[in-house]
C-alpha cells in the first residue's frame, strides 16, 4: 500500500516556525515530484510548494516565497516544509502530495497524504 504520512502540524503564534514531515512508503519513489498544498476553511486546496525527485529545483506559491523551504531527503523518502514568519492567514491542513516526474501547481496527484492542521493564532 502506498501512503504518505504528514507530520509536525500544530498551533503556533504569528510570526512563529513550524516544520512539516512527510514520509512516503510502499513504493519506490523514484522520478517523483513530491510538494505541498494547503486548504483553509471555506477556501479551495491551493499549491504551497514542490520539490523535483532529486531535490535540485523548487518552485513556491507567491504567497509563501522568502518564508518557507521545501527540502528532500531521498534516503528516508522524506520531505520538509520549513515554514517561518508564520501568519495567521497560513492556517490550512497542509497535504502532503507526490507525482510521477513533475508536480508543477497541479492539484491532481498520483498520490495524496491524510494532511496535517496548521493553525497559527495572532
Amino acid at each position: 500500500q502506498v501512503q504518505l504520512v504528514e507530520s509536525g502540524g500544530g498551533l503556533v503564534q504569528a510570526g512563529g516556525s513550524l516544520r512539516l514531515s512527510c514520509t512516503a512508503s510502499g513504493r519506490s519513489f523514484t522520478n517523483y515530484a513530491m510538494g505541498w498544498f494547503r486548504q483553509a476553511p471555506g477556501k479551495e486546496r491551493e499549491f504551497v510548494a514542490t520539490i523535483s525527485w532529486t531535490g535540485g529545483s523548487t518552485d513556491y506559491a507567491d504567497s509563501v516565497k522568502g518564508r518557507f523551504t521545501i527540502s528532500r531527503d531521498r534516503f528516508k523518502n522524506t520531505i520538509y516544509l520549513l515554514m517561518n514568519s508564520l501568519k495567521p492567514e497560513d492556517t490550512a491542513v497542509y497535504y502532503c502530495a507526490a507525482n510521477y516526474g513533475t508536480m508543477g501547481r497541479l492539484k491532481a496527484n498520483d498520490y495524496w497524504g491524510q494532511g496535517t492542521q496548521v493553525t497559527v493564532s495572532s
